[in-house]
């Protein structure tokens, strides 16, 4: 559920952006507001239909208790959220102070990585473990932004965005299978919206930070640096596998 989740967002993102050029070319910034605020009613009466669902009953954890199950889980997650943020926020202003054409295009080979390898990987959550999924990807998104932060060509940046993309394909589900366990059944709701809260408040964050290391020191540096940060994220991953909390037996079963 998790997976499939990522998989329509990040495949919106895949058809937006090159839809989003010609929309614009055909009519102009109204014509494409209009289109987007089209799309987002029918999304509202596709959800309005839809069955409310049952709360499992059980006397829930507070919320502070949940989060100091699930905060570290949710950092290693808002560090390789830094990555996503990046690409998607900056990588137009990066093919432009390169010189370059086809950011929508890089943008768009970034999610078809995301969607392609949530749909070509399947079961390797419960195959290997969510903590041995989440470090390989964490290896490919590390690459891929080095390839970005380097390129001197467009088809490194490319590459760079595609490898980015389907590292960070994985990472939600795979940490968060292993953070919604680290409560009881009837928390796993709240543990799984708390989880999430990091990745969104990556994102807030990342923007106007990146924005700042920019106007010091180049558009390319932010890649590096969020590729710093995804080395974070890989080495605290390490440390739950290899030390993980009493309460997350997943964690301790996939070593």
């Amino acid at each position: 559920v998790i997976s499939w989740n990522g998989i329509v967002t990040y495949g919106a993102m895949a058809m937006g952006a090159p839809l989003g050029v010609v929309f614009y070319h055909w009519g102009g910034l109204q014509a494409l507001a209009l289109i987007i605020m089209g799309v987002a009613l029918v999304a509202i009466l596709l959800a309005i239909p839809r069955p409310t669902v049952k709360a499992s009953k059980g006397k829930p954890l507070p919320f502070r208790a949940v989060l100091g199950r699930v905060w570290l889980y949710g950092m290693a997650l808002a560090l390789a959220s830094a990555g996503f943020g990046v690409i998607a926020t900056f990588i137009t202003l990066f093919y432009d102070a390169k010189g370059w054409d086809g950011a929508a295009f890089a943008l768009t080979l970034f999610s078809c990585a995301f969607v392609g390898t949530r749909l070509l990987f399947p079961n390797g959550i419960n195959r290997i473990g969510g903590l041995n999924v989440a470090m390989i990807c964490f290896s490919v998104e590390i690459i891929g932004l080095l390839l970005v932060g380097v390129a001197t060509m467009p088809w490194m940046a490319k590459i760079g965005v595609l490898l980015a993309g389907a590292g960070f394909s994985l990472v939600f589900p795979a940490l968060g299978v292993v953070a919604v366990k680290a409560v009881p059944q009837q928390n796993q709701g709240a543990a799984l919206a708390t989880y999430t809260v990091f990745m969104d408040l990556s994102l807030g964050v990342t923007g106007p930070l990146a924005g700042l290391v920019m106007s010091w020191a180049g558009v390319p540096v932010i890649y590096l640096a969020a590729a710093g940060l995804v080395a974070i994220a890989l080495l605290l991953t390490w440390r739950l596998k290899k030390r993980p909390p009493e309460h997350v037996p997943e964690a301790a079963s996939s070593s």
